[in-house]
């Protein structure tokens, strides 16, 4: 089983339009909505490829029932602790070039009850139903603890439960200490995060923090892997695709939960992260893959290895 934590928990909302025109009034064609954020995202492409999953986080107010009954009909088991105010709401405008626009709303301020609530539910559900890997997905809400996902990882650890760290800035810098097993930041986030300019230099910085196997999406360019043992292997789709890709990282990020759960190989699991992550592309919304457009994909996946 792979459970997953979106502290910053959302209500996504995706609008459909012909093309985007900054200064300009525009018609919605289409209207998506539905419970969001990368570690939600991540539940949701898992579950649609047949893994067990079970959603944990935080949600609060109208908005936190929205996301929450959302769950509820997309059959994901919840165990969403309780957030101070209202749950954020993401807007994303996609137009029929594939390319998309993000809007995110920071969330309520918090204060440290809501971490301590956050961090005791999680602690029971790792004892009360172990998983196989524990994903911690995304940013924190406003004002809440930056050591949150650093004292779950350690609590995870401590029972022997691998740890997927998919976040950026201080959440995933307070964590590393704590020695979580895969760490995955995007190009842009390894540099932002690292503040160094090329991907080894930026991964040799997350190692020498903490971090054990890294991996890094490079959206178009495909995915690398860095092994905790060293080595670097590199994987890419042999064409490029069109439509949304604003849940291509969150899938692929499901693609290794599912691996680690399964016990693939570093190669299998990063092809299946290409294929996982480029049918979400093709999808309106972030969450969804298609098992079909998977097994096609895998065909057009090329590895490369380094020493």
């Amino acid at each position: 089983m792979i459970l997953t934590v979106t502290a910053n928990a959302a209500l996504d909302i995706t609008y459909g339009i012909p093309e985007l025109r900054v200064h300009a009034s525009h018609r919605v064609r289409q209207v998506w909505q539905r419970a969001g954020g990368k570690g939600i995202n991540l539940a949701s492409a898992a579950a649609a490829m047949g893994c067990e999953v079970v959603v944990a986080g935080c949600a609060g107010g109208q908005t936190g029932t929205q996301i929450e009954h959302d769950l509820d009909r997309r059959g994901l088991p919840r165990h969403l602790s309780p957030l101070r105010g209202e749950s954020r709401r993401t807007v994303t405008i996609v137009d029929e070039s594939g390319d998309a626009t993000v809007f995110n709303e920071p969330g309520a301020l918090q204060d440290t009850g809501v971490v301590d609530a956050l961090v005791t539910d999680v602690t029971h559900l790792l004892d009360s139903r172990p998983p196989r890997v524990l994903a911690l997905c995304g940013s924190l809400p406003t004002g809440m603890d930056g050591h949150c996902y650093r004292r779950i990882v350690e609590i995870a650890e401590s029972r022997g439960i691998p740890v997927v760290l998919d976040a950026t800035g201080a959440p995933l810098t307070d964590a590393l200490p704590a020695r979580p097993d895969v760490v995955k930041p995007n190009r842009s986030e390894l540099a932002t995060t690292t503040g160094q300019q090329t991907m080894s230099d930026g991964v040799a910085s997350l190692r020498d923090a903490g971090a054990r196997t890294v991996v890094v999406s490079d959206g178009a360019a495909g995915i690398h892997l860095f092994p905790e043992d060293g080595g670097h292997l590199h994987a890419f789709l042999d064409h490029t695709l069109s439509g949304n890709p604003t849940g291509a990282g969150d899938a692929a990020a499901a693609a290794v939960c599912a691996g680690i759960d399964g016990g693939w190989s570093s190669a299998d699991l990063l092809r299946a992260a290409i294929a996982w992550s480029a049918a979400a592309v093709l999808q309106p919304t972030a969450g969804e893959v298609d098992p079909a457009d998977v097994e096609r994909l895998l065909a057009s996946v090329h590895l490369k290895e380094f020493s």
